[in-house]
Parts: structure tokens; C-alpha cells; sequence
């Protein structure tokens, strides 16, 4: 394990290649509510990524996005997971294969004594991914919600 300096001047550590942070980056955002018709989009979304061998930057945390991520996981291209948390003790073997073969990066933005994410870890960890990303995509932000308070401090549309 290594430990960077990442552009908000934190410290995080990290498992996997940290070269994939080299690739052109889509980071994937979700509320954890939306309507069914973005849900959809969302997997049509992410299956485009994957024909289109795109890498995806996202926390993968609420049920929207961790499909996303089971679909992104049967491509071949780079996927960055950034968990609002410090780094896991252990994880999955299929994750861990991932890491092997090069494909996943782990991002832990927070100390280790961070077990839980938390609402104000989650806006903290999507502010990080928006400053490391090349391109954002919000599939849906709940009116008044982190994603929109996001949203409108980037003024994305």
C-alpha cells in the first residue's frame, strides 16, 4: 500500500494499480431514490461503458450503483470504487481477482478509523471523485439532496 497526495490535499491510501487513475474517467452519480425510467437508463448507461470499454469512478453504494458496478464488472475496462469509508480490512474474491487482473482500483479517501459511511462522508467522497474526474454523469439528483448540492457547485446541467 501506498499513501498519495490527492488534489484536495488529503491523504488516502489505496489497492490495485494506481495507474488506472491515468485513464480518462467518468465518475457515476445516483440518488438513492429516482424514478424507475432513470434506473433503466442508468443500466443502459452502464452497459455502454463497458462495450465501450470506459473507465468508472463512482462510491458503487446505494443499490442503483452497485448495479451499475455488477454490470461495468463483466467488461474488461478499469473501474475506480471509492467507498465513503477507510480501507476495507478485507474484500471480495471476485473484487480481488479484479485487482489482480489490473481491472479495479480501490480509492479509501478516509482514515481507517472511518468505518461507516456517513452522509457527510458520502459528500465528502463524491466532492473528491468530481476533482479527480475527467467527466461526470449524474443519473439522478433528488431535489435538495447531496447530488444536487453537488450538481449545482459544479454547474452541471
Amino acid at each position: 500500500m501506498w499513501t498519495l497526495k490527492n488534489k484536495m490535499n488529503n491523504i488516502f491510501s489505496y489497492i490495485g494499480d494506481i495507474n488506472i487513475l491515468k485513464e480518462h474517467k467518468t465518475a457515476f452519480f445516483c440518488s438513492h431514490r429516482c424514478p424507475a425510467d432513470i434506473i433503466i437508463q442508468s443500466y443502459d448507461w452502464a452497459i455502454r461503458m463497458k462495450n465501450e470499454g470506459k473507465c468508472v469512478i463512482s462510491g458503487f453504494h446505494n443499490k442503483i450503483e452497485q448495479d451499475v458496478f455488477n454490470f461495468l464488472k463483466k467488461g474488461t475496462q478499469p473501474i475506480i470504487k471509492v467507498p465513503a469509508r477507510g480501507k476495507y480490512k478485507r474484500i471480495s474474491e471476485e473484487e480481488q481477482k479484479m485487482v489482480d487482473e489490473g481491472r479495479l482500483l480501490f480509492l479509501f479517501f478516509f482514515s481507517d478509523d472511518i468505518v461507516y459511511q456517513t452522509k457527510e462522508t458520502c459528500a465528502k467522497r463524491n466532492e473528491f471523485i468530481a476533482q479527480i474526474t475527467d467527466d461526470i454523469y449524474i443519473a439522478y439528483a433528488i431535489p435538495g439532496g447531496l447530488l444536487e448540492k453537488l450538481k449545482n457547485s459544479l454547474s452541471i446541467n
